[in-house]
């Protein structure tokens, strides 16, 4: 077994005794994704394929084939998962391009799934730019509904604006594709089963989280519980917490639930008072998820916009 949190020497003894045949199968995370070239090695099993990138199971497929031998690469799935639109296309050009020589033909249609940004950033040209693109697939996914007479999907957004250091360090996630593609990941997160995923992922290719990070990714969490009561805003004010909703009738619920006072000021805007001594960021948090915690059923049930997080 080779995984991200072993020490260098370990490391090293379990590979050496996988290349020399002293063991047969050898189970890894990402680790071996590249740089890699064992001629025996000749099958691999990709767990949940489906969680990640082209360019990534186009590196993993390539691990095995490496000599004369004959290659096999079985990607596997859960029983029973439905797929995502964007997930099944990237299984489905996996298994098309298969030929040697393909990694051109992949880097292309992973941009045609992804779509191009500029050289240095996410900035998008035309219409995106004008919207964004979280935004910009939206509309275009209910203009395609709108055309087919389906229901319009509402477009859910919480925007939390707290005094807290939220962010992907330098010193622990790298600038470039890694960093990009975990912010992605956390903008993308659905339900508290997904951010657990996430926690997981980031703590096996990148060590214990530090602090911005897990305010990270509960700030995601807090997002999450806040769309089920219709709230769109998070914001502190002078000793309180404000938020932001749009269904008087929820917030009314609300306040009547919540284990602290929570102020009801006008149709728009809730205060919740914040007891004097509240000076951690654990704290906050930790105050706020427990005014929001509603049972797994109400929500699960609700999707979870992404953006709006405003931090540090």
């Amino acid at each position: 077994i080779v995984h991200g949190q072993m020490n260098q020497h370990e490391l090293e003894a379990q590979m050496l005794a996988f290349v020399r045949g002293e063991t047969d199968i050898l189970v890894a995370t990402t680790i071996i994704e590249s740089g890699l070239d064992i001629p025996n090695a000749n099958t691999i099993f990709i767990h949940q394929a489906d969680q990640y990138g082209l360019s990534d199971l186009h590196q993993l497929r390539g691990r095995v084939g490496r000599y004369k031998h004959r290659a096999y690469c079985y990607l596997l799935l859960e029983e029973g998962k439905t797929l995502t639109s964007t997930a099944a296309r990237r299984l489905k050009a996996i298994e098309e391009y298969s030929e040697l020589g393909a990694g051109f033909k992949i880097a292309m249609r992973d941009l045609e799934i992804r779509g191009a940004g500029n050289i240095l950033g996410t900035e998008q040209s035309g219409h995106i730019a004008a919207v964004g693109y979280e935004l910009y697939c939206h509309l275009l996914e209910n203009a395609v509904r709108a055309m087919k007479r389906e229901p319009l999907k509402q477009h859910r957004h919480v925007a939390v604006d707290l005094p807290l250091s939220a962010y992907l360090p330098e010193d622990y996630v790298p600038q470039g594709r890694q960093k990009i593609e975990m912010y992605r990941k956390i903008s993308l997160v659905q339900n508290s089963e997904q951010l657990e995923q996430l926690r997981v992922e980031l703590r096996d290719r990148f060590g214990p989280l530090p602090a911005p990070v897990e305010t990270l990714l509960e700030i995601r969490e807090l997002q999450h519980l806040a769309l089920a009561w219709q709230i769109d805003e998070i914001r502190l004010e002078e000793g309180y917490a404000v938020f932001g909703y749009r269904i008087p009738r929820k917030i009314h619920k609300l306040a009547k639930l919540s284990p602290v006072t929570l102020r009801i000021v006008d149709d728009r805007h809730a205060y919740l008072v914040l007891p004097p001594r509240l000076d951690r960021a654990t704290q906050l948090m930790r105050l706020l998820k427990s005014v929001l915690q509603v049972s797994s059923e109400e929500r699960y049930n609700l999707p979870l916009a992404s953006g709006g997080i405003k931090a540090g």
